[in-house]
């Protein structure tokens, strides 16, 4: 919730990649409230008060899971929502041509974003879905000490970049901060 919390005024991506793993992390537990206190809550060490706060924002985001039928595989809708929200963003930013340094980035990362959706088994709805379930996986190898082959890594940078630029402008112009 806190860690959420910031992401979601900061970096857009950030926060959608945290709440995907808030939601695996859930899976792991099992949907299980005790489970989410040790395992989840406990780690940050809060206050008594925060604490109830921090468990109370697990077992209402596992309940939506249970109410949205997404507690084996998917994601909640508002962040579905969310994905599809930046992707509307990205097009507007690709339509508009006002940043050239976001349409040069995609230009560069168009293609290995299209081999990206044709490869993956879990289809990707747009292509800022597509990039963030690669950057999501790679997040998982990572984790797991996976080897991972320098033409992966290299995408994924392209990805990332992408992505990253896209995030910042989605959050200026959440704060009136950049206009079409």
């Amino acid at each position: 919730m806190l860690i959420a919390r910031e992401k979601r005024k900061t970096n857009i991506a950030e926060y959608i990649l945290y709440m995907w793993q808030v939601e695996d992390l859930l899976r792991a537990c099992v949907f299980d409230p005790e489970k989410i206190k040790v395992q989840l809550v406990s780690r940050f060490n809060a206050d008594e008060e925060t604490g109830k706060e921090i468990t109370g924002w697990y077992n209402n985001l596992a309940s939506m899971m249970g109410k949205e039928h997404v507690r084996g595989k998917g994601h909640v809708q508002v962040l579905v929502n969310l994905v599809n929200d930046m992707n509307e963003f990205h097009l507007r930013m690709l339509d508009a041509e006002k940043d050239l340094a976001y349409v040069r980035l995609y230009q560069s990362n168009r293609e290995a974003i299209s081999d990206f959706m044709q490869k993956s088994p879990d289809k990707a709805q747009n292509e800022v879905e597509a990039c963030l379930n690669a950057l999501y996986g790679f997040m998982m190898l990572k984790l797991k000490n996976a080897e991972v082959s320098q033409l992966t890594i290299e995408t994924i940078g392209g990805f990332g970049q992408l992505i990253g630029h896209l995030s910042a402008r989605y959050i200026q112009f959440e704060n009136d901060d950049f206009e079409f």
